[in-house]
Formats: structure tokens, sequence, C-alpha cells
């Protein structure tokens, strides 16, 4: 169906290196919604190329006219599986590298777009979003730079504290939750759940996870419930300070499945720790949902926990690599975000609003109400 409203500018989706595979996805949902009038099929990819010298330095390059483009750039900063040549030697990319990229072709646009939109899921530095000490504000840094150099709306997922927006208050910044999607995949995959109180539990790993927790709590009909993490103030590890303990603050878990909700596996050990603490106090299954899965410590824990039937399926979402070792996983489950992402783009690109889009609930309830009319 074609948009009844005129487009702000002719679409452009440029996939920054390693965001090939999901923007692969959203730019054919994109033409099957008729992007434009140009047509069914149509693709709207930006080729670009950010070429390296031997010394490890670079440019951006754009390879096609973007004047005139409502262009939207897509970047993972976090794709370790990308890689350059300096001095002879493949060095993998990190996110200082992805983020110098970025900045990049922003610059080779050269002001030419119409607009230019960012969709960053994961925010570069986004732990490091407020200060307790002597130290940067990396996040706020990085908002206010790419404002300065032309970019008006940034798309971001599960911000770790979405108050880092208050950085560039005159400028869009959307933080969605993918809790639509996690649900839908949940529900999929698992045809025996009984979604009520008597049979399910959502917990928060830690304090600063609960409006997270409390939104799939209240969308479900389910009890909440929260760990508290015990910190050793006196040291830092690994940049933190590290968790003595945890603590759980919530009601009889006898029996009963638990989602237990986050936005970041890092090296994923804290999140085992608090489902063994529930475990202990006789859950059930453990569904773990996080937002974005990075394992940066491997997969092995992961296989044991699942072996020794700690944790029974892990949720992320495919807005950030995710290696093949991963997707192979008979605990992992991938849950697809591109043609939300699609949505949103179109919707954008005719200068509608996104409210409907933002807000899950109704979907949700949409999605229960069938659930339990299909198990009666």
């Amino acid at each position: 169906m074609k948009n009844e409203r005129r487009p702000y500018g002719s679409l452009g989706l440029l996939c920054m290196r390693g965001t090939e595979r999901l923007a692969a996805q959203i730019d054919e949902y994109l033409g099957q919604l008729d992007i434009a009038d140009e047509g069914d099929g149509h693709s709207v990819l930006v080729e670009y190329d950010c070429p390296r010298f031997a010394t490890g330095e670079g440019k951006g390059l754009i390879l096609q006219t973007v004047r005139g483009c409502d262009l939207y750039i897509l970047a993972d900063m976090f794709n370790h599986g990308v890689t350059y040549k300096m001095f002879g030697k493949d060095v993998p990319m990190g996110p200082d590298n992805h983020y110098q990229d970025l900045k990049r072709i922003i610059a080779a646009t050269n002001g030419k777009a119409r607009r230019i939109n960012l969709i960053m899921p994961l925010l570069y530095e986004g732990r490091q979003d407020r200060r307790s000490a002597r130290e940067s504000l990396d996040c706020a840094l990085m908002l206010q730079e790419l404002v300065h150099m032309g970019v008006e709306n940034i798309i971001t997922f599960d911000a770790h504290d979405a108050r880092v927006q208050n950085a560039i208050p005159l400028s869009g910044f959307e933080n969605i939750r993918p809790s639509y999607q996690m649900i839908r995949t949940l529900l999929r995959e698992n045809k025996d759940l009984v979604i009520d109180s008597d049979h399910m539990m959502v917990v928060s790993p830690d304090e600063g996870g609960m409006p997270r927790s409390i939104l799939y709590a209240s969308m479900m009909g389910l009890d909440l419930g929260m760990c508290y993490k015990r910190r050793d103030y006196s040291s830092i590890v690994e940049g933190r300070n590290p968790i003595l303990s945890h603590e759980f603050l919530g009601g009889d878990l006898d029996g009963r499945d638990v989602i237990l909700v986050d936005d970041i596996i890092a090296s994923g050990e804290s999140i085992l720790n608090v489902a063994e603490i529930l475990k202990a106090r006789g859950a059930g299954r453990i569904f773990i949902f996080v937002t974005f899965g990075q394992f940066t410590r491997g997969l092995e824990t992961y296989d044991r926990a699942y072996a020794d039937g700690l944790v029974h399926s892990v949720y992320t979402t495919n807005l950030i690599y995710q290696t093949e070792e991963l997707l192979s996983r008979p605990w992992y489950h991938s849950v697809n975000m591109s043609k939300y992402l699609a949505h949103i783009i179109n919707t954008l690109n005719v200068d509608s609003s996104i409210s409907e889009l933002l807000d899950p609930s109704a979907r949700i309830q949409r999605l229960l109400a069938d659930r339990r009319k299909y198990r009666i």
C-alpha cells in the first residue's frame, strides 16, 4: 500500500560495516511497503565505502548522490566481527573505530542530505551516561557531537539510562523497547506457557532494571520481583565496582516460571548468579529477556547453565552482531526487529507520528488474548 502522505525526502538507508544482514532485511520490508512510489522491491540502500590506508587511517566515501535525501544511517558500534588492515595485520574494529567511521560518513555527505537520521540500537558508550567521580561523560559528548555534525534524529533501543537524552534537549531522540517482539517470540517458541500470576513471575536482576521489568509485569498481568546487588565500593575491577552478592526481594517462586529482564548481557555472569538464586528458591523454567547479547567472555558459561537446567532459554534481539556460534546454540533465540524498524523508518519518512509504534500495549494485549483463546 502506497503512503498517502508526501515523503520528507527520497529515502536512503546506509548500513555501516557490520550491519549488512539487518539492513538487507529492513530493505526487503521497505520494498514491500512500496516506498516513495518506486515500486515493489525497490532497494533504498546507499552505496558508500570506508577505505583504510596501510597505517590504519581511514576516510569516508559516498558513492551515489544523497542530495535531498532523507538519510537513515544504521550503525552497530559493537560488531567485533569486522576487521581492517593496519601495517599488514588484521585488526578487529572496536567501538571507537566504528564511531570514527560513522563520523567520516556523516562528514562525507557534506551537508547535501535533506535530513540525517541515525539508528544506533546500542548507544556508543551508553553505560558511561552519568558521572559518579572525576570521569568523562562519553555518551553525552557523543550525542552532542553528532547533533553538531547535522544528525537530526537519533533512534536507539533500551538505553541504559534514557536520561542521557537531556544532553541534546532540542534534537530528536527515540528510546524504543522491544517488548512486543520479545513476548511474541517467547510465545511462539513455548506453546505450553501459562501466562498468569499463578504460573509465572517477572524478575529484575537489579534496581536499575525495574522500569523495564515493571512494563513486562504490567502488560502480562504477572507478579514482580527484584534482586539487588551488594557491591564492593572500595575497589574497581574492569572499570566497575565488583558485585559481592545478590539478594532477592519478591514473593513465593515455588514452581513458577520466571522471565529475567535486562538490557545488556556483557559477560553474562551477573544474570546467571541471579538465576542461581531463583532456582535455589524453587523457580521453574527461567527465560532471559535481554535486548543486547554481547557474551564478551564466550558462550561456554551459558552452555553449562543450559546443560545443568539453570537456564531454559535466552532471548536477545538481532540489533547488534550475532556470531554463527551463538545462533546455533539450542538455548538461544533471536528476536527479529527488522520489520519493526522498517515500519519506523517508513513512518518517519512521511513525517507521521510514531507514537502508536512506540507504545506496544495494545499489540501485546491482542497477542495475549489470542494466546488465551488458543489455549481454551
